[in-house]
């Protein structure tokens, strides 16, 4: 990934309004993953990831910006919840499975770019593989008279198969049973031996079903059998790990959820500080088994965030607070600030609803000022109850469309027009009634 700072910046602001200071933060890191790669001798292994804490409300961009960030990146990436792992002992999913998601999401990754690259070749396998089922091979010892017409019509029914002539005819095709090389990546290496030593003792002893289906769906489950038996799986594997170790991101969500508040220390759950912990080492660098090799993390970029709304960044442990040295405050989001997310992303919740009403012939118009309305509810609901930045927009829109939705089927070929009236029409009675607004805005 060899993008600029600016430029980086300059894509998340096509989908994300504000929060400069978040992404120049994750900009400048990313670019320095790069900058990395590009130096020699002992500096590449001197110098270390800058892991970033994004601090914010909910519904301000925290994840918005990391599901971006994985759309733009050709960088294994994963996403997960802090509260969703448990101490070692407990049940649940131990720390060092996100690392082997990051594994599995970089094999996925470069199997992908594997596929793109050698998709002629494999396109040419499922064809002759499809047009033998249709055209059944010459016996042995014709004319060369034969052998000719037969490769005549061999290269016509190709033709046609392209051509997607052939699509609806049913051939049947021997598919492998499955593939125990991509089981569940959140188990131990142990545990996966175990699962596939009981999968060798109980399975049937087949290798391959036969399965009848059309032609058409004959050429994507084909692709995906000779993607796997043409590919290099060990070269794939190696370059994985490879882009795993040295340009793995994980997003840690929900890392508030692990901090032990002083003020509720009595009722916390006493493995919250184990879970970080086990998390230290893994963010610090360390050796993780994983069934396609040993990863190491300490050059895996992490980035980590949360609300703190009931506990505060300092409640961590402080080594996982000093594994986090990049820190940014996401702003609450203003009225400005949600107009601009009605109006400038590329596919903004207004252009979506206008989209979807579309499917059924209805051309919907949202008025400036309806728009400058439904901003200024969101904001005021989010003042008055639970903020929950952006969210809102939805719940907001959603009821102001309610009716326009529900028989959007009887306006086919019209024009609806959502205005300032139709908005407070919709929405000022709940918003005045404070228990109403709260349960349903």
């Amino acid at each position: 990934m060899n993008l600029t700072p600016k430029q980086i910046v300059a894509y998340l602001d096509e989908y994300i309004i504000g929060q400069t200071n978040a992404k120049k933060a994750i900009a400048i890191a990313l670019r320095n993953r790069y900058r990395r790669l590009l130096l020699e001798g002992d500096m590449v292994d001197e110098v270390m990831p800058k892991n970033i804490l994004m601090i914010g409300s909910t519904g301000v961009g925290k994840t918005e910006i990391a599901r971006r960030m994985a759309k733009m990146l050709s960088l294994p990436f994963v996403k997960v919840e802090a509260s969703k792992y448990t101490e070692v002992g407990f049940v649940g999913r131990d720390v060092e499975s996100m690392v082997r998601d990051l594994m599995m999401a970089s094999i996925n990754l470069v199997k992908a770019e594997h596929r793109e690259k050698n998709q002629e070749t494999i396109a040419l396998h499922v064809e002759k593989i499809i047009i033998e089922k249709l055209l059944p091979p010459l016996p042995k010892g014709v004319s060369e008279e034969k052998k000719g017409e037969y490769e005549r019509s061999f290269e016509k029914m190709r033709q046609k198969l392209r051509d997607g002539e052939l699509d609806e005819l049913k051939i049947e095709i021997e598919l492998s049973q499955g593939n125990n090389d991509l089981g569940d990546s959140s188990l131990p290496p142990e545990m996966v031996k175990v699962q596939e030593s009981f999968i060798k003792i109980l399975g049937t002893g087949q290798s391959s079903i036969k399965k009848e289906m059309s032609v058409k769906d004959a050429k994507e489950a084909l692709k995906l059998e000779a993607s796997e038996k043409l590919l290099d799986m060990e070269a794939i594997k190696s370059e994985a790990r490879d882009r795993a170790q040295n340009g793995g991101i994980i997003f840690i969500d929900e890392i508030d959820k692990i901090a032990v508040s002083s003020s509720q220390s009595n009722r916390s759950d006493p493995s919250k500080e184990g879970v970080q912990r086990d998390l230290l080492p893994i963010v610090e660098g360390s050796d993780v088994t994983t069934k396609f090799g040993t990863i190491k993390t300490d050059h895996v970029l992490f980035i980590s965030a949360g609300a703190f709304h009931l506990s505060k960044p300092s409640d961590l442990i402080p080594e996982l607070q000093g594994r986090f040295p990049l820190r940014v405050e996401l702003n609450a989001l203003s009225e400005e600030v949600l107009y601009q997310i009605l109006t400038q992303p590329k596919n903004s919740l207004l252009r979506q609803y206008q989209a979807l009403l579309k499917t059924e012939g209805v051309e919907l118009v949202f008025e400036e000022d309806a728009i400058r309305a439904i901003a200024k509810i969101a904001q005021t609901t989010n003042e008055r109850t639970e903020d929950i930045g952006a969210r809102r927009l939805h719940t907001v829109i959603e009821k102001v469309l309610e009716e326009i939705s529900y028989s959007a089927d009887e306006h086919q070929g019209e024009t609806l027009y959502v205005t300032k009236e139709l908005v407070h029409q919709k929405l000022d009675a709940i918003v005045e009634n404070e228990d109403s607004s709260r349960y349903i805005l």
